[in-house]
């Protein structure tokens, strides 16, 4: 009866892994470059900031 090559086996499954991330990274890229886009448009001016005021 034939070994099992348990080294082929987690090097596909370790490939596959780093496929799929892969994409889901290409998926986010391209999903973010539609929502960056209205955050670009707002102005330095438009920042928020916290003001504190101090308590005497």
């Amino acid at each position: 009866m034939a070994k099992p090559n348990y080294a082929f086996e987690k090097r596909q499954k370790e490939l596959a892994k780093k496929q799929k991330k892969q994409e889901k990274l290409e998926q986010r890229k391209a999903g973010h470059v539609d929502d960056a886009s209205p955050e670009s448009e707002i102005s330095p001016d438009d920042s928020t900031e916290l003001v504190t005021t101090p308590i005497a």
